[in-house]
């Protein structure tokens, strides 16, 4: 890369300006800055009014990250200046950004270091760059493996700057994000610590420490009203564990945090393990009673059934269904998990099936029949499209982007609706089923129609949809 020694490079920045209206950064100009308590971090310039000389708007560093204006004392750019010249002379190891001169105000970056080396910065740090383009950046190392890898996040919506293209960093000044990440990792040392002896309460645990004891115990009492009980049924919802909480034992429920340590959340409802063993009864309860297999096994262990029942359903309003076309789809079947027979769906790649939590046949078979919706609307082309014309409609915060009809290669229909806030969104799409065109008027379609998508949840209503002429006559309707 650059022939100069990052180790031995100094950096003057040496063309501050004073935060003043008539003299502050271009819109969106990445600045170092100083700020009025001395410190030093870095961000773009995003006025509130961008058209106009204004004290008015923040310097972003990163998604729900930026400072005040008001907080800073002087600005430096940081976006011109190309360094490539100077970083390919292995002799240079001081550069001056900007003239040197009497009353100048510069700063003074040094302490470099390569992430090609092994020197990472810490969490949450926020850090100034110098990009192997020969620009300058600056960025909050977000880790993503401690000592491995991360990138460097300096805009919203976590737009960053990739190991790759990172030459050498060093650190600016610690503000409340950092502060906070070090403060979180001494409290992660603490707990550690108090973990490594943990003290048992004799009461709570007299049964032992052993979590499955107290799941055989909780067993016990339950087969008696639900004879088919089992623990793999107790454990479909969220399990308990007996783990190290704050220097003591305890019955909790164990996560993963971020940063891959345990995430405890102690059992708080009693203060002896009968009490704990009451609460597992009451806890698993529900998952039992789901797992009845006189219900989810009503007609029997041959998944073969169960599918044709859904073909047949499907087959009703699908009517170019066939049973070739399901051979592209997820295999269905009944097999034996932790003990217990469930209906799974199985992999092409030999991982483990995943278990469909169905607590009957009926609700099995309503799985396999929204499958196949799917896979009959794939395999039907669409031949025209309409969009709706529509204005801003908000769905609970969400905003519709897409409403549009489909006319199918057999002549059916369908509508594919999308919405979004400013993070997210989500596309779904429905069958017009013939149901809705036995219809005799197109008012009496639409209502049949708004039963399938409904305008309280998808924002158009029988009022908008009745007066698009061109709608109605691209659906049959003259």
């Amino acid at each position: 890369m650059f022939k100069c020694n990052y180790r031995k490079l100094i950096l003057s920045f040496n063309e501050f300006h004073n935060v003043k209206a008539d003299d502050m950064p271009q819109y969106g100009e990445f600045c170092l800055l100083e700020l009025k308590d001395g410190r030093y971090t870095a961000g773009k310039w995003n006025p509130n009014d961008y058209k106009k000389n204004s004290l008015s708007g923040k310097f972003i560093r990163g998604t729900a990250d930026a400072v005040a204006v008001s907080e800073v004392s002087k600005w430096h750019p940081l976006d011109c200046y190309d360094m490539t010249n100077c970083l390919n002379d292995e002799e240079i190891n001081f550069i001056n950004l900007g003239p040197e001169g009497e009353e100048i105000h510069s700063v003074i970056m040094k302490d470099f270091k390569s992430l090609e080396d092994g020197d990472f910065p810490k969490s949450e740090q926020y850090c100034l760059l110098i990009l192997k383009n020969g620009q300058l950046s600056a960025g909050r190392w977000d880790e993503w493996t401690k000592g491995k890898d991360g990138t460097f996040v300096y805009a919203p919506a976590l737009a960053c700057h990739s190991m790759n293209t990172v030459w050498a960093w060093t650190s600016l000044s610690s503000d409340d994000f950092f502060e906070a990440e070090e403060e979180s990792e001494r409290e992660r040392n603490r707990e550690e610590e108090l973990n490594r002896n943990p003290s048992v309460d004799q009461e709570l645990f007299k049964y032992g420490t052993d979590i499955e004891v107290y799941y055989q115990k909780a067993l016990e009492k339950l087969k008696k009203e639900y004879p088919w009980a089992t623990v793999a049924q107790m454990k479909k919802v969220t399990p308990y564990a007996i783990a190290p909480c704050h220097g003591k034992l305890v019955f909790g429920q164990v996560s993963k945090s971020y940063y891959g340590t345990d995430i405890v959340t102690p059992w708080t409802g009693g203060s002896g393990a009968d009490d704990f063993i009451s609460f597992l009864c009451e806890y698993t309860k529900t998952a039992v009673q789901n797992s009845n297999p006189a219900e989810k096994f009503k007609y029997g262990t041959d998944i073969s059934v169960y599918l044709a029942k859904a073909y047949d359903k499907v087959k009703n309003d699908y009517r170019w269904l066939d049973k070739k076309m399901l051979e592209s789809s997820r295999r269905f079947a009944i097999k034996e998990v932790g003990g217990d027979l469930e209906f799974v769906r199985e992999s092409d790649d030999n991982d483990s099936p995943m278990v469909e939590d169905c607590s009957s046949a009926e609700r099995f078979i309503e799985i396999a029949v929204y499958e196949y919706q799917g896979i009959a609307l794939r395999a039907n082309p669409v031949v025209a499209e309409y969009p709706v014309s529509f204005g801003d409609i908000n769905l609970y915060g969400w905003h519709l982007e897409k409403y549009v009809f489909a006319r199918l290669k057999t002549g059916d229909y369908k509508v594919t609706v999308q919405a979004g806030d400013r993070v997210t969104g989500g596309t779904r799409e429905f069958f017009i089923t013939p149901y809705c065109f036995e219809a005799k008027t197109y008012e009496e379609f639409l209502d049949r129609y708004l039963e399938i998508v409904p305008a309280s949840s998808f924002g158009l209503s029988k009022e908008d949809l009745l007066s698009d002429t061109k709608l109605k006559e691209f659906l049959g309707y003259q």
